[in-house]
């Protein structure tokens, strides 16, 4: 939690703030160089921000709108304290307190005017600001379930918005990175970066695996199938489970096709590959054993069908995995 003396100091109005309250207007108190010169049309903000540092951190400035912008990077905008709204793609989100909006490189977006009792924190940082074995573990090690919803929600407008109830431990974590950036303490950017780690795999982690409301039986039923191969993959299997949802079995593959857009033999083969994959990075078991494990019947299928996802073999994968701890 924000100690007192923090939110105090962030609810300090600042000299411009004092100008937009005024004045009821925005007032630019970025340098021309902050800006992307070739695009003409629309405000792009740079890399510019990351000249003496790999995370930036501000408090968005109160009383007047915020112009319609997009930015080379990734950015998170969370709400500290009160609420703040967002117009994406024609949209307007609202964002309440502990509510956060994580926002994909090139995603335009305007901020309309924060009340002086709202306080939003941005924070910007690049893809190579996350560690390779975390974008790995999100990458190569997840169940199918997962990515096709990761998949889902990041499909345009390019944001996810996080609700302070998805996981207590996200607002946790943003106060501490707030926290070490404005009292810079001995190794605070180090710190920092850890803990922007650790929140990004929490905000995967509280994606929710449960179907809107809104969305279809079709839909609900191909996020069921997902969620039954990532449980079961060593033995599940469509006829399987068409007779446990009393489906023929030629509609159910119809349907898993139609709503995820891979056959359920793909999906199922995925799966299984990633689990071999975190079961030869992370133990020593024989690759037989792991075959066997992970439900694969066929040796040569499988080198065939682990070379094609990972671009490497299975004894490159364990090799690779080795070195980083030796």
């Amino acid at each position: 939690m924000i100690n007192n003396k923090l939110l105090n100091q962030l609810l300090a109005l600042t000299p411009l703030e004092e100008q937009q309250r005024r004045n009821q207007t925005f007032i630019e108190d970025l340098p021309q160089a902050a800006f992307d010169s070739k695009e003409k049309s629309s405000r792009t903000l740079t890399n510019y921000f990351f000249k003496n540092q790999d995370i930036y951190l501000s408090k968005h400035n109160r009383f007047a709108a915020y112009p319609n912008h997009k930015h080379t990077f990734f950015e998170i905008n969370y709400v500290l304290q009160g609420q703040a709204k967002e117009v994406i793609a024609g949209k307007t989100v609202t964002l309440n307190q502990g509510d956060l909006i994580l926002l994909d490189i090139g995603t335009s977006h305007s901020i309309q005017a924060l009340g002086e009792n709202d306080l939003l924190i941005n924070i910007l940082f690049q893809n190579n600001n996350l560690s390779v074995d975390l974008l790995k573990e999100l990458k190569g090690q997840h169940n199918v379930l997962v990515n096709f919803l990761l998949a889902k929600a990041s499909s345009k407008p390019d944001y996810i918005v996080f609700s302070h109830q998805a996981n207590p431990k996200i607002s946790q974590l943003l106060d501490e990175i707030i926290t070490e950036y404005y009292e810079q303490a001995e190794f605070s950017e180090l710190v920092i970066k850890s803990y922007l780690n650790i929140l990004i795999s929490q905000l995967i982690r509280s994606l929710s695996i449960k179907p809107s409301p809104k969305e279809s039986a079709q839909k609900k039923l191909a996020l069921q199938l997902l969620a039954d191969i990532a449980s079961d993959y060593q033995t599940v299997s469509l006829t399987q489970l068409a007779k446990r949802y009393s489906y023929n079995r030629n509609y159910l593959s119809n349907l898993f096709k139609a709503e995820i857009g891979q056959t359920f033999s793909a999906v199922l083969t995925e799966q299984r590959l990633m689990q071999a994959h975190k079961l030869l990075t992370k133990t020593n078991l024989p690759v037989n054993t792991i075959i066997e494990q992970v439900g694969i019947s066929n040796r040569s299928f499988f080198y065939k069908k682990y070379l094609a996802y990972y671009h490497i073999s299975p004894k490159q994968s364990r090799k690779q995995a080795s070195a980083i701890f030796d």
